[in-house]
């Protein structure tokens, strides 16, 4: 299959071109040509399917033109040793638990589907490649512990000093090995900025080996159609909406490629923080990004939304053709707070801040339309945020262990300006 670029059809590349290059050459990012229809039969087999299963299923589909069937098994295989659990939390409300990954965030999924993808690509080549990753929190643990260790793969990681939680810190930063963590003075916005500078600077890209691990990857974000099929597969309803935590908005892009392989979901609900610009675009037609602010659902804090592209893309920039298939709501960190609490004391459930921001958008959606169901996404375990939870709770949210081995591991980080100069000679040293 051939994907092109956002910003010219005609520029295309193969699948390996795209995974290793990242950013297509006109800074747009890339797209499937096609999306290819799951058969009935396919679908019935994925009710009976965990998630490994299910992304074996999709995986042929979207990649099996591109790799042999042998070494796509494995890839599937090696990357999802874990399943998508979901939980029923209220009335026709339930969440689809993806925190059972190694990082306990969604993001492993993508990670580490892309970390092997792009080994098989790159295995017996002699040119170190080096990954880019921004992250405002979870992205970057499962993209360091996804490729930790890998032969000829470097990580770098940018991160906002000071605004991702210190456990989600300790996740990349206390690694070694092949993971480098890069602290900018500045926003998630910041280190976004500055990953795609090094991806549209020629003169570096012709020195070095670039890709980039966030969802502006495609090897990144496909893989998460996977739990949308997954999270379908464990209700019985015709009257399906999908509330999706949406910051950079790969999640939703995910989503709606699911639907266009024959997911059967009526509406995505995007929730969001603070930080609304889609919200505010779906309300007015009128899209104007802006620096994000610092919010307790530290992962959506992202004031221009590189997926939004891919967004525009799958409805041909159709405001009204989009606002019929996604809904835009966004809560404040006060309504996040109260959410956390109130659901707990009358449900026993543990909500993580993002987790809620969907809840809150199922529970506004299905009180306008009672006979729908809805599946929001509790995109990582809430002890990652127990300053918050435990707070809103009024006890300890419990610890996994995987989680208590990073905390008592040393931080080791890199200081940096939030200055591409400063990163394109720190890019040039490695």
């Amino acid at each position: 299959m051939k994907y092109y670029s956002t910003r010219d059809k005609t520029n295309t590349a193969s699948l390996k071109e795209a995974v290793i290059q990242g950013l297509a050459t006109d800074k747009g990012l890339y797209m499937p040509e096609r999306f290819p229809v799951l058969s009935r039969k396919e679908m019935e087999k994925i009710k009976l399917s965990n998630l490994a299963e299910t992304g074996l299923i999709i995986s042929q589909k979207l990649f099996g033109e591109d790799i042999p069937e042998a070494e796509l098994t494995r890839i599937v295989k090696d990357a999802l040793d874990f399943d998508t659990p979901l939980k029923q939390v209220d009335d026709n409300i339930y969440s689809l638990e993806l925190f059972y990954g190694p990082t306990l965030a969604f993001k492993d999924v993508g990670a580490r589907f892309m970390a092997r993808l792009l080994q098989y690509f790159t295995h017996g080549e002699s040119e170190l490649v080096h990954v880019l990753v921004a992250t405002s929190g979870d992205t970057g643990s499962a993209v360091a512990n996804a490729f930790l260790g890998m032969e000829g793969i470097k990580v770098h990681v940018l991160y906002p000093s000071g605004q991702v939680s210190p456990l989600q810190e300790k996740q990349f930063s206390t690694l070694g090995k092949n993971i480098t963590a890069l602290e900018v003075d500045g926003s998630f916005d910041d280190c976004q900025a500055l990953v795609k500078a090094a991806f549209s600077d020629n003169s570096l890209r012709g020195k070095i080996n670039l890709t980039s691990a966030n969802s502006i990857n495609l090897a990144r974000f496909l893989p998460q159609s996977f739990y949308y099929f997954r999270g379908w597969s464990q209700v019985n309803t015709d009257k399906l909406v999908m509330a999706v935590p949406s910051g950079n908005y790969g999640n939703l892009t995910a989503g709606l490629i699911a639907r266009e392989m024959g997911l059967p979901v009526h509406t995505f609900l995007a929730a969001s923080n603070a930080n609304d610009v889609v919200p505010e675009y779906l309300e007015t037609g009128v899209y104007k990004p802006r620096a994000s602010v610092s919010t307790i659902a530290n992962a959506m804090d992202v004031g221009a939304p590189s997926n939004f592209e891919r967004v525009l893309d799958i409805f041909n920039n159709d405001h009204s053709r989009l606002t019929s298939h996604i809904k835009g709501y966004s809560y404040s960190d006060d309504q996040i707070r109260t959410c956390i609490g109130e659901v707990f004391r009358n449900t026993g459930y543990i909500l993580d801040p993002h987790g809620a921001t969907g809840y809150k958008a199922s529970k506004e959606f299905l009180n306008d339309n009672p006979d729908y169901t809805s599946i929001f996404f509790e995109t990582a375990h809430p002890a990652k945020f127990s300053e918050v939870v435990n707070e809103e709770i009024g006890q300890e949210v419990a610890f996994p262990e995987r989680l208590e081995a990073f905390s008592s591991r040393e931080k080791v980080s890199v200081l940096m300006p939030k200055d591409y100069a400063w990163f394109k000679e720190y890019l040039f040293k490695q």
